[in-house]
């Protein structure tokens, strides 16, 4: 039996102990994430668990670490705000309805991503060009340092003691004349201002309480509106209110930071038989406990949060009944039409950061992972973290990464991350609420330096200026935008670049027969781009009555060069000259013979001509040519 462990755990001890270092750098990030997207970290964590399990299980490349990644968070916040605004619109109004709009997008975002990998589609992945891979890697470095840089920053108390909420003015709703607030069509006072209460009119009783240009209902303590001297207007929630540490709390930050990070970089020289992360975060936690620095913790972070969805483990375990927690929602056109494009694009980015941060640990470990497998275990994954109350996920780059340096190399690293997130929500929270924020910052800053393309700055004279541009171009784009435009921006730049460089490649050697007919030898690719050099190639007026092109060395590529050579074919022809085409492939002289019967006698069949298909042109042609009727 241990035999039968060693040989297919062959990395057990390694792997046990990434998996356990990687979910403690992972919960601050998955919670903070959570906050963005304002749901419970419950909800983010429990998601991160099931994404994190069956990836590591069923998925394509072991050592690849997947969860409640924020690629895929910030993609759902806009929906999540106008989901809680529709359930309170509907006759039975639902609170928090955009949890239940969140699980359903989450399960859809599952199915397309299962189909991806069913269509094999995880194979284009290939097509992406190490500039935009290297281009990827170093604006996703930079988004994770970003993101850590809010760690060092707290949320701003509003006048309840509740973690004030950014909100911005939308529509006007009562215009405010003096001390009154009137009604906007008849005029009428509603309400009267007083100091910082607002009273009803007819009852002078306080209905409102005004701070710091915000409206609260004094019965939820809730912004209800934005106010100035004009009026209230409606509000757009934008998330809590950040304010950076000051004093000592910044100075006990800062410390246990570069504490973590020397940790890090220095044990490794002393000995690798220890993960230097986990024994970083160990380190710097009994630091913190008993030196009674008094430093902010995982469990300060995760109660200063809040969110829509779970909010303790016994709503975990209840919502486990599948048909309890999806009966508040609404199975119509309408539901499907309102979660379908968010489905859609995080599915997208989801396989996008997945399959490329697989790509990474291929080139770190020198083996090859199975995109396709790993698109479905996503998709799996997905729909069952949604159908359980979890939110959406994928692979995480940064994870991915601590876990591969601290020695995780297969499935059980996955596995033992997820497992350690379990009992985390289950059973050890009180534990793990004591570890430093700033140790895991610590880990993650490290990371970051081991993650960005140092090597990127040396190559970028050596390169040719369009991959230079295309790395730069794609960095800062993941960094401004996402992950999902910042590639195909990437792919589109360098596919434009290719096809531009190939135009130039088409050449026409020009000679002589004794009988005085002009021959044009083609050389080169002829498709879109380079069709208005061919034209140019050639001379119609000058030319003498015979002419003979030969495509022997070029090669047909779209129907453009199709229409290319028809269009050139024409205008000799108008001119009352003869052409001849030879060396043309089958796909070519098919393409011809249906498009014109001026081809007849125009092409010369031979037994050199080449064959090949040309990529405008699916249609196989089982029979010989000359079987065909035209």
């Amino acid at each position: 039996m241990t035999g039968f462990i060693k040989k297919i755990m062959p990395n057990a001890k390694d792997d046990a102990l990434a998996g356990i270092t990687v979910s403690l750098a992972m919960i601050p990030e998955v919670v903070a994430f959570a906050f963005v997207a304002q749901i419970s970290p419950i909800v983010a964590l429990f998601g991160a668990f099931v994404i994190g399990l069956i990836s590591a299980v069923f998925g394509g490349r072991p050592g690849l670490i997947s969860g409640a990644a924020g690629a895929v968070a910030v993609i759902f916040v806009n929906m999540i705000q106008e989901g809680h605004a529709k359930g309170l619109l509907f006759d039975t109004p639902v609170e928090n309805m955009g949890y239940f709009y969140l699980l359903a997008a989450v399960v859809l975002m599952g199915v397309i991503q299962v189909i991806a990998g069913l269509f094999k589609l995880g194979k284009f992945v290939r097509l992406i060009p190490h500039p935009v891979m290297m281009g990827f890697v170093n604006g996703l470095a930079i988004v994770i340092f970003m993101a850590q840089l809010g760690m060092f920053t707290e949320n701003k108390k509003d006048v309840y003691g509740q973690n004030m909420r950014k909100t911005t003015a939308k529509e006007l709703v009562y215009q405010v004349e003096g001390n009154q607030v009137k009604d906007l069509a008849s005029g009428t006072v509603l309400f009267t201002i007083e100091g910082n209460a607002i009273k009803n009119a007819n009852t002078n009783q306080d209905a409102f309480l005004v701070s710091e240009g915000q409206v609260f209902d004094i019965n939820t303590k809730k912004v209800l509106y934005n106010a100035d001297k004009e009026g209230f207007y409606t509000v757009k929630d934008s998330g809590v209110v950040k304010t950076t540490m000051q004093g000592k709390t910044l100075y006990v930050m800062i410390g246990l930071v570069l504490l973590t990070m020397f940790i890090v970089w220095g044990l490794p020289k002393l000995t690798t038989k220890i993960p230097a992360a986990l024994t970083a975060i160990l380190i710097v936690t009994l630091v913190s406990i008993f030196s009674g620095l008094g430093s902010i913790n995982v469990g300060d972070f995760i109660r200063d949060g809040g969110g829509a969805g779970l909010n303790g483990i016994a709503e975990l375990s209840k919502n486990l009944n599948v048909l309890e927690l999806w009966s508040n929602l609404p199975f119509n056109l309408d539901t499907l039409k309102f979660i379908a494009p968010y489905a859609f694009l995080a599915a997208s980015v989801g396989l996008i950061e997945t399959l490329m941060t697989m790509n990474l640990v291929d080139e770190l470990t020198e083996s090859r992972g199975n995109g396709n497998k790993e698109c479905v275990a996503q998709g799996a994954g997905n729909i069952l973290s949604g159908m359980f109350g979890g939110t959406g996920g994928c692979g995480m780059i940064g994870q991915t990464v601590i876990n591969i340096n601290a020695g995780g190399r297969g499935r059980l690293s996955g596995v033992m991350m997820a497992l350690t997130l379990l009992t985390f929500i289950l059973f050890a929270d009180k534990y793990i609420e004591q570890v430093p924020i700033a140790a895991l910052v610590g880990v993650m800053f490290m990371m970051v330096i081991e993650t960005f393309a140092w090597s990127s700055f040396r190559i970028l004279k050596k390169i040719p200026i369009s991959d230079a541009a295309v790395l730069i171009i794609v960095s800062a784009v993941t960094v401004f935008f996402d992950l999902a435009i910042a590639v195909f921006v990437g792919v589109i730049i360098s596919a434009l670049s290719f096809a531009w460089t190939s135009a130039k490649k088409i050449r026409a050697r020009k000679r002589f027969k004794a009988d005085g007919t002009k021959i044009y030898e083609i050389w080169g690719p002829l498709f879109f781009g380079s069709i208005t050099a061919f034209n140019d190639k050639f001379d119609i007026k000058t030319d003498p009555e015979n002419i003979e092109i030969d495509f022997v060395e070029s090669r047909v590529s779209d129907h453009s060069a199709i229409e290319a050579i028809f269009a050139l074919v024409e205008k000799y022809q108008a001119a009352g000259k003869k052409v001849t085409l030879k060396h043309l492939s089958e796909d070519c002289k098919v393409l011809l013979y249906k498009a014109s019967p001026i081809f007849d006698g125009v092409i010369e069949e031979g037994i050199d001509d080449p064959r090949y298909h040309l990529a405008a042109n699916p249609e196989k042609f089982p029979k010989p040519l000359g079987e065909y009727k035209f």
